[in-house]
């Protein structure tokens, strides 16, 4: 059993890309990320050079903090997600923030490798 706390505010990883950044902790179980993408961001354009693969291969379990994302899926599926809802989102996808306002959503599965350099 473990009862234990990190803020976000002090991240054990921060993991900056062009147009944003995700702040990453570690709990026990679980990872959680906190991803911050400006106006402009793209994953095809600001992450893809990072990870080197022709798509997110992340899965996503997040919970919109603010903003709006638009997301579309290798095979065509598309959807905006925006603050105030949760949305899970399979591998194999880009994306990129709608608007003016930042994209800010907390993330719970997809935190742990994300935006990091292939290996």
């Amino acid at each position: 059993m473990a009862l234990e706390k990190k803020s976000l505010d002090q991240p054990d990883d921060t993991r900056d890309f062009s147009h944003g950044k995700v702040d990453v902790v570690e709990l026990p179980g679980v990872t959680v990320g906190r991803g911050t993408m400006r106006p402009g961001w793209k994953w095809s354009n600001d992450v893809k050079p990072i990870v080197g693969t022709n798509s997110c291969e992340q899965a996503h379990t997040m919970y919109v903090l603010q903003g709006r994302l638009h997301v579309v899926m290798d095979d065509g599926a598309e959807a905006e997600i925006g603050a105030g809802e949760a949305a899970v989102v399979s591998p194999g996808h880009d994306a990129w923030v709608v608007g003016d306002e930042d994209f800010v959503a907390l993330d719970w599965s997809g935190a742990a490798t994300y935006a990091a350099p292939e290996e």
